[in-house]
């Protein structure tokens, strides 16, 4: 037989070849993409789509309703991050920080560290304070006690004030890191339902810019930030990030995540 004949359609064994590789290659789909996400015990039934996703891994759906194709419905903050803001502020902007903070201290402690359940704002890096108060000053977060405050404050005062709390002893201990025995959501996140997890931006592993430290935060602050979050009544998050994270966390979930970083109480750590 010549060489070509044998890779010919006209050739029965060429031909059962081909039938029984495709043959193969559906069974094994079905059997993988289909069968086996179907009888996994967390499984629910949405669809081949849904199925396919659940084996390979990744979420089926990346956005939220009503959310594709307008970016505007999901940013709602005007700041943009620059690397600047993170740079560790002059003495004089320290003192000038320092006397404007005198008028958060009910709140926020006479050292950045709160009895209130306000958060914490020693050591927190300053590009954090810099855009939570102005989100505060544009109304693009809600607390009626901050915007009120925020609002007469001018761009040196908001800098001075990042400057001022950056400079104190931190309200943390060390950073979490992967030795210790993580929640799932802070170590891992959970690939399908779209969580990230928490300490690839919230420190300790790595900090996006603009990512506040969350250790030693009182508990019921984080669970109300949380909440906002999930509830979409806080919506100062850039892109929407942590309203896609949180909206699919569960109660049990929130409570868990906020116990994990409030158990870190300050020891007045120096940077």
């Amino acid at each position: 037989m010549k060489e070509h004949d044998a890779y010919s359609w006209r050739n029965a064994w060429f031909r059962r070849s081909v039938v029984s590789l495709v043959v193969l290659t559906l069974a094994s789909f079905l059997v993988g993409f289909v069968w086996l996400p179907s009888v996994h015990s967390d499984f629910t039934a949405q669809g081949l789509w849904a199925s396919i996703c659940q084996a390979a891994g990744v979420p089926s759906s990346w956005s939220s309703p009503g959310s594709q194709g307008n970016p505007a419905a999901q940013q709602s903050t005007h700041v943009v991050l620059e690397r600047s803001m993170a740079r560790a502020g002059a003495s004089d902007a320290v003192g000038r920080g320092a006397t404007l903070a005198l008028n958060c201290t009910m709140c926020h402690g006479a050292q950045g560290i709160s009895v209130a359940n306000a958060p914490n704002l020693a050591g927190q890096y300053p590009e954090v304070v810099i855009k939570q108060l102005k989100d505060y000053k544009s109304d693009k977060r809600q607390n009626a006690t901050m915007q009120a405050l925020a609002r007469n404050l001018s761009e040196r005062d908001i800098e001075d004030l990042a400057a001022y709390y950056a400079s104190l002893p931190k309200a943390r201990t060390a950073p979490t890191t992967y030795d210790e025995k993580l929640p799932a959501l802070v170590r891992v996140g959970d690939p399908m339902r779209n969580i990230a997890p928490c300490i690839s931006c919230h420190g300790g592993v790595d900090q996006k810019l603009g990512t506040p430290w969350l250790e030693g935060m009182p508990h019921d602050y984080l669970v109300a930030q949380l909440q906002a979050f999930k509830d979409a009544t806080r919506r100062n998050d850039s892109q929407a990030q942590m309203r896609s994270m949180v909206r699919a966390m569960t109660q049990a979930e929130i409570q868990e995540v906020a116990a994990f970083y409030a158990r870190k109480v300050g020891t007045g750590e120096k940077h």
